[in-house]
């Protein structure tokens, strides 16, 4: 029984000694193959070849070409090489800058928790009296309240994107769709802050009725215009005054804070304006983040502006703080969407917003036109 016992048990410790020599075989077998295979591409490390180090130091580097061989690659040809070429693509993408614009900087926003926004604007004033110490107070007048309700909409966006391209790409495709998106927006707003109509979207105040009446006398929620002087452009004789008399159109209250808002191609045209003695009507900024300014008041430049044609509504200026109101539910929202349409990754972005006049003499405008 017990040469049984030490046969049993020497065939189980040989057997044991077996299997680590087989394992330490294959582990030879794995670093001798692993020798043989070349790297992929993007793995770093390892020991150096010392072929490949002598011709980068002698050939690439000093143009040593004694015991070189040459072959005839080219990269510019795909069969003589170029298949091997890697291709190297700019982690940091360039896109076209897009006209933004600055309407939201100068408005007046406000931010809603609900979708309806309402605001209550009061015209008339409250009418005074003077009397004596002990004479009889008569009832003054009492102003009348005009509601202002911004029409608003949802901007979205939806591009789609494969997850396959999201896991292989070198460069963070998530965050330029993101940074896309907002430009986007962007500009999609700033142009219905202009010239929305009111549909699902915010109503812009080139859109609304523009008479010539003054103040007190054109009915609420009606823009008051000053006429250039010709049929489609400014008057040959001292242009410059019809712009005096666009500021002065606006009401002393209003005028602190005021500002002209154009598109470039009209404000070339103002830039070439002189006074009599040959000094021009605009001045450049003088300090590092300050706007020219136009008769002492800054200039904003919104390409959605028109350019300037006849009848077109092209320079406004007013108090756009006071002037005109954007509401909004939330910020930009961007859902995240790898379930809808697999294999594609949607990136479903949302914002609620509106705009509208809310104080109809604080913004006044020019229309190119004889009268």
């Amino acid at each position: 029984m017990t040469d049984q016992l030490e046969a049993s048990f020497e065939a189980v410790a040989q057997g044991e000694r077996i299997e680590a020599m087989e394992g330490e075989i294959a582990a030879l077998k794995g670093a001798l193959l692993a020798q043989q295979r070349p790297a992929l591409d993007g793995v770093k490390g390892g020991a150096v070849d010392p072929h490949r180090a002598a011709f980068v130091d002698r050939y690439l580097r000093q143009g040593m070409e004694a015991g070189v061989e040459l072959k005839s690659f080219s990269g510019t040809s795909n069969a003589a090489g170029g298949y091997a070429v890697p291709r190297e693509i700019d982690q940091i993408i360039d896109g076209t800058l897009k006209a933004i614009s600055p309407i939201r900087s100068i408005a007046n926003v406000v931010r809603t928790g609900t979708a309806g926004y309402r605001k209550l604007v009061t015209s008339g004033g409250i009418v005074s009296g003077w009397a004596s110490e002990t004479g009889a107070r008569a009832e003054t007048a009492t102003p009348s309240f005009n509601e202002i309700v911004p029409p608003s909409g949802e901007l979205y966006a939806n591009p789609a994107a494969s997850q396959a391209m999201l896991d292989d790409v070198q460069f963070d495709v998530e965050g330029w769709l993101a940074g896309e998106i907002a430009r986007e927006f962007a500009a999609a707003e700033g142009a219905a802050f202009v010239n929305g109509n009111g549909t699902n979207k915010p109503k812009g105040f080139l859109t609304y009725a523009a008479t010539n009446e003054a103040d007190g006398v054109r009915a609420f929620g009606s823009l008051q215009y000053v006429a250039s002087g010709a049929a489609a452009g400014f008057a040959a004789v001292s242009p410059q005054d019809k712009l005096i008399d666009l500021v002065q159109s606006l009401r002393a209250p209003y005028r602190q804070g005021a500002c002209f808002v154009m598109n470039s191609a009209t404000l070339s045209a103002i830039r070439k304006m002189k006074t009599s003695d040959g000094v021009f009507i605009w001045q450049p900024s003088l300090a590092a983040g300050q706007p020219a300014t136009l008769l002492g008041y800054p200039v904003v430049e919104a390409e959605d502006m028109p350019d300037i044609a006849a009848g077109s509504l092209s320079i406004a200026f007013g108090n756009f703080r006071a002037g005109y109101v954007i509401s909004e539910r939330s910020e930009t929202s961007i859902l995240r969407d790898p379930f809808s349409n697999k294999p594609f990754v949607h990136f479903y972005a949302v914002k609620r917003i509106g705009g509208a006049v809310a104080n109809s003499e604080a913004i006044k405008l020019m229309k190119f036109a004889a009268s």
